[in-house]
């Protein structure tokens, strides 16, 4: 980050009154007032909730001259674009308005979140139905299709397993737009994609994850122990 922009930021939040009287709790997440510059972001505070594994940023990215929000749900991470906006005042307008729903919505599963798209596309009563197991290769089921968590442009996750231990996670989606279904991991944090999982139907999606899943994760813990006993040489 450019120091020009740093000290901009500063300056506009040096004596932001909003800032001033965040409370240090809201809907269980816990206020850090710590800022952190990374690459071309200013993060200026967050709100946290390592219990469920999530947390929501409020920062400055350079790139874009905008003040934004930046969600951690498990490991998966988006920036909500309802917030998205360049000045400051109207920056608090949004946070006041929308903020507290966006961290209730994350506390506590909400239904009303849900496109009818994907409500009309059955996904919730086939994850009903279907058998997922709770753990599988050492990963925990984070989401599950019952209860879909929305992210950006048009992409549902369905599917999460983690472990947030090795900071890496296997991820089904599901895309309103094109109505396709395709699959991504993280490995220590870092996305890793294949196409295996590529589906049109539920029906296709169900036989390759049958097929693949059991192998993906494996793969997945093997690649992220690698690299951990690489960095502990």
């Amino acid at each position: 980050m450019q120091e020009e922009t740093k000290a901009k930021v500063e300056s506009e939040i040096k004596d932001w009154k909003y800032l001033q009287e965040l409370p240090d709790t809201c809907h269980s997440f816990h206020l850090i007032r710590e800022t952190k510059i990374i690459e071309s972001t200013y993060d200026i505070y967050s709100y946290v909730h390592p219990d469920i594994h999530k947390k929501a940023v409020v920062y400055y990215h350079e790139e874009t001259h905008e003040y934004k929000v930046r969600v951690y749900i498990g490991l998966i991470e988006f920036c909500c674009i309802e917030f998205i906006t360049a000045k400051l005042s109207d920056f608090e307008q949004l946070l006041k308005k929308n903020f507290d729903d966006l961290l209730s919505n994350m506390e506590k599963y909400n239904p009303a979140s849900l496109s009818s798209i994907v409500i009309n596309s059955g996904i919730i009563e086939w994850g009903r139905s279907y058998n997922l197991p709770q753990n599988c290769e050492g990963f925990e089921l984070f989401i599950s299709p019952g209860t879909p968590e929305k992210i950006n442009n048009g992409s549902y996750v369905i599917i999460n397993y983690a472990d947030f231990g090795i900071e890496s996670d296997f991820s089904i989606y599901y895309n309103i737009y094109r109505d396709e279904f395709f699959g991504e991991a993280r490995i220590w944090s870092i996305p890793d994609v294949n196409y295996d999982f590529d589906s049109t139907s539920l029906g296709e999606l169900e036989e390759k994850l049958r097929i693949y899943m059991v192998p993906r994760l494996q793969e997945i813990r093997q690649i992220a122990m690698k690299e951990t006993a690489s960095k502990e040489k």
